[in-house]
């Protein structure tokens, strides 16, 4: 058993990669940490809470909810699917909720948890990196204690997935909600594998994917799966700045099945200022990154089933 502390930014992806996470035998999930970045904080945090209930398979887990804020906010249209998904009847169907919410923010609750716990910790996050940001300089001691990152943010080719005012097009959302955290955590010895947009748009989510899914629905973990995955644009005819991929998906599965991708080492570093603010780049001077460039499209989708299955069956 390992530990691993998750963070995520209540989306789609980032609730699917909770539950997908609690099923890896060999993890020991020691928080969850949700900030309202690509959602809103109030049903991410509740809808962390009834997957935990439903199938954390009775895990002693509490949700730590993020004060953290952004410098540039996603979309509204798209954080409202959040709301949609903690009103699903799966997840209300006992009508208690018994996971609880801690007494700290997230980003003390992970101090608070890799201090405490025996031996290192690995970190999973989905969203942003302002929490980490944060923790490090409430306790830089965490430091030595975090045994890698797994980051899903970030792109090393410059084809970015923001389209606002007053910015080049080069950026990534989880990167561009807050530079000066990537700084800081890039500034750090922490081991990093990052997953950047340019290994995610190997697996779109397709039509053909959601009928996979709807075919099994007879498991309680892909119905659940099916019907977040209904609240979000496909990829069909054209790649549109909606167009959803399974990016948080992608980064909780690589952590802990590294063979369903390849990797490359590379030296990377961000920009904070400017309309290129929160890009992620190549250079000699940089710091070491593993970077994710390839998937095994067929092991990933195989893997998602079969943790999504075993959630089913224990649950």
């Amino acid at each position: 058993m390992h530990n691993v502390y998750l963070d995520h930014d209540g989306n789609v992806d980032d609730l699917v990669s909770l539950l997908l996470l609690m099923q890896v035998p060999d993890v020991k999930l020691t928080g969850v940490g949700v900030v309202g970045a690509d959602s809103y904080l109030e049903p991410a945090v509740s809808a962390s809470r009834k997957i935990i209930d439903l199938f954390g398979h009775d895990r002693s887990l509490a949700v730590a909810a993020s004060d953290s804020r952004p410098v540039n906010q996603f979309p509204k249209a798209w954080r409202l699917s959040t709301f949609s998904f903690d009103a699903f009847p799966i997840l209300n169907e006992r009508g208690v909720v018994k996971t609880p919410v801690t007494d700290k923010p997230a980003h003390l609750d992970m101090v608070e948890k890799i201090m405490s716990a025996d031996g290192k910790t690995s970190l999973v996050m989905t969203g942003p990196l302002t929490d980490l940001a944060r923790a490090l300089k409430a306790e830089p001691a965490i430091e030595t204690k975090i045994d890698r990152l797994c980051w899903m943010g970030g792109t090393m080719d410059d084809r970015g997935n923001v389209a606002e005012p007053e910015q080049d097009g080069t950026v990534e959302w989880n990167a561009y909600w807050d530079p000066e955290a990537v700084k800081t955590v890039f500034a750090t010895a922490i081991p990093i594998q990052m997953v950047g947009l340019e290994s995610t748009r190997q697996i779109p989510l397709t039509p053909a994917i959601r009928q996979h899914w709807a075919k099994l629905r007879r498991y309680a973990a892909i119905d659940l799966m099916g019907q977040g995955y209904a609240l979000v644009p496909p990829l069909e005819h054209f790649e549109t700045n909606s167009t959803y991929y399974l990016w948080d998906v992608l980064n909780t599965v690589a952590s802990e099945y590294p063979d369903i991708v390849s990797t490359k080492q590379v030296q990377g570093d961000v920009l904070t200022t400017g309309p290129g603010a929160g890009r992620t780049f190549e250079t000699a001077t940089g710091r070491p990154i593993t970077l994710v460039t390839e998937v095994d499209q067929q092991a990933f989708f195989d893997q998602v089933d079969d943790l999504a299955k075993r959630a089913s069956t224990l649950n």
